[in-house]
């Protein structure tokens, strides 16, 4: 992506096969018509309490869990104006976002997986939240605009935390942003005391050339089983 170039966040379906998901092109890809104003990744380690009688309980390290992504005040608009003649309705574009994201797969008694990506952003995850603010409307009461607030969890497979379990370190959830002069092998050093890990975090990530990381760029490092 060339410096300067105007990219849409995109969400697309995908499917899970052996553990990776991949996106399937059979879908239709659901495209913003505004960016979000903004988006905050958070981290969480669960502890447990030392029930030991004592003035202090030392909390022990149970697991990490898995990264969150939301996104702020994506627009929709139905009035034309920003997408010009033909563009769907507010209340088509909910549905074919819930459709995609959001609706449960009887099939397989899930909610589906996704990828967001967003220029150097990209990550595979489940959508955990979904909130519509609705601002302007017809005189019928039809909604005209909308603006949406999206959480996300980030998917890691069973077999994916499996490929992994050999690393020693106990703390591997991790969604690393590149800085200027990181390289994958150093990133896989810093994380798992191992730079040999390289080559298959760049499979994981999906990346057609590991030795040029982008800054900004997020990277999915995975966790212990």
């Amino acid at each position: 992506m060339q410096n300067g170039t105007k990219t849409k966040l995109k969400i697309s379906r995908c499917n899970v096969d052996d553990g990776m998901a991949v996106v399937d092109g059979s879908k239709p890809v659901f495209e913003v018509m505004i960016n979000p104003s903004s988006y905050k990744t958070s981290s969480a380690i669960q502890y447990t309490e030392d029930s030991a009688i004592g003035p202090v309980n030392e909390k022990k390290y149970v697991k990490s869990k898995a990264n969150k992504i939301s996104f702020k005040e994506l627009v929709l608009d139905g009035t034309g104006v920003i997408g010009g003649t033909g563009t769907p309705s507010v209340r088509d574009q909910i549905k074919r976002l819930r459709d995609l994201a959001y609706t449960f797969d009887g099939e397989k008694h899930e909610a589906p997986v996704v990828e967001v990506l967003w220029g150097p952003l990209k990550f595979n995850a489940r959508l955990e939240s979904l909130d519509i603010d609705f601002t302007l409307f017809k005189p019928s009461g039809e909604p005209l605009r909308a603006k949406l607030n999206l959480g996300f969890v980030v998917f890691v497979s069973n077999e994916e935390a499996i490929r992994f379990s050999g690393f020693e370190s106990p703390d591997l959830t991790h969604l690393v942003e590149v800085k200027a002069g990181d390289t994958l092998p150093m990133l896989c050093y810093k994380i798992y005391k191992d730079s040999a890990y390289y080559l298959a975090v760049a499979r994981l990530n999906q990346l057609s050339n590991f030795r040029q990381l982008h800054p900004g760029q997020i990277l999915r490092f995975p966790p212990l089983v």
